[in-house]
């Protein structure tokens, strides 16, 4: 009963979210200036390097875990290259920033991998890396 509740309470997250999207869009200004701007893409990148960790360290062990931190690992990737290409600037940092962004696209590619993994039972965990 809590489960559904829940998905209820996040499908109304989704409807009440797109009103809020349209005052973003309306209210929003076109450029701003950002204090701490370094230790925004600093901290991505560090949920980033610390998911990878997680994903490797818990996926050796065969803990299924792992499939949580992959998950999440997935999401800050795709955020961090979403906000590369919308806030570079034309030219070299756009290409620098599509470059990043395929990388970053892969290791999410990698991670859903991961996280769907072969099996179908959530308690199969990660194959050693022995092999089974």
């Amino acid at each position: 009963m809590r489960k559904k509740w829940t998905l209820v309470a996040l499908g109304a997250a989704a409807v009440l979210l797109v009103p809020w999207m349209v005052v973003l869009a309306v209210t929003l200004p076109g450029s701003t200036e950002v204090d701490h701007w370094p230790l925004a893409w600093i901290g991505l990148d560090v949920l980033m390097a610390a998911g990878c960790a997680a994903t490797a360290l818990l996926g050796l062990r065969g803990d299924p875990r792992a499939r949580l931190t992959a998950s999440a690992t997935a999401a800050v990737a795709i955020l961090d290259a979403w906000f590369d290409i919308t806030t570079s600037g034309t030219g070299a940092p756009l290409a620098e920033a599509l470059v990043c962004a395929v990388a970053e696209a892969a290791l999410a590619a990698a991670c859903v991998v991961l996280a769907l993994g072969r099996g179908r039972r959530a308690d199969q965990g990660f194959e050693h890396a022995g092999g089974r």
